[in-house]
């Protein structure tokens, strides 16, 4: 009798890891969205986004994020205010209007690093990106945080 529940066991656990090592597999494998293939879906200046999350907020979360992973895909205009390099060694451009407390932040895989060489702080630019957080004001730090673009890449 004990050796019927211990194979069952053993059965049950065997196939639990083996199902999840099938999720890890595929997700691993799964391709991942091309941003600058995909349509965007809209264009905006630096300010109308920001606008849009500082009057409301929720509005703006339900309008071009998702809880998926794939939030939508914008191309925004704006003045650079600042050209950093963030841990990953990705180039980050921060577009924001003179005077503004919050902009946009735009971080660019390193494979797009060589079409943004000659963009210099003060330029006006487009750049397509996908959109992973809103601009939003930190009470507890006083600390305005930017919307946040990934996968970015600079329009001609």
């Amino acid at each position: 009798m004990k050796r019927k529940i211990i194979k069952r066991i053993v059965f049950v656990l065997l196939t639990g890891i083996a199902v999840a090592g099938a999720i890890g597999t595929y997700l691993f494998f799964k391709p991942h969205r091309n941003v600058q293939e995909t349509k965007a879906f809209a264009e905006l200046k630096v300010a109308d986004l920001v606008n849009e999350f500082t009057a409301d907020a929720n509005k703006a979360n339900a309008k071009y994020l998702a809880s998926d992973g794939n939030s939508k895909v914008l191309i925004i205009e704006g003045r650079v205010n600042k050209i950093a390099e963030n841990q990953s060694g990705e180039k980050v451009i921060i577009l924001k209007d003179d005077g503004a407390k919050v902009g946009v932040s735009a971080t660019f895989s390193k494979t797009a690093t060589a079409n943004i060489q000659s963009v210099k702080t003060g330029d006006i630019i487009k750049i397509k990106g996908a959109i992973t957080a809103g601009n939003r004001y930190d009470a507890d730090l006083d600390l305005y945080e930017h919307a946040t673009l990934v996968q970015c890449d600079l329009i001609k």
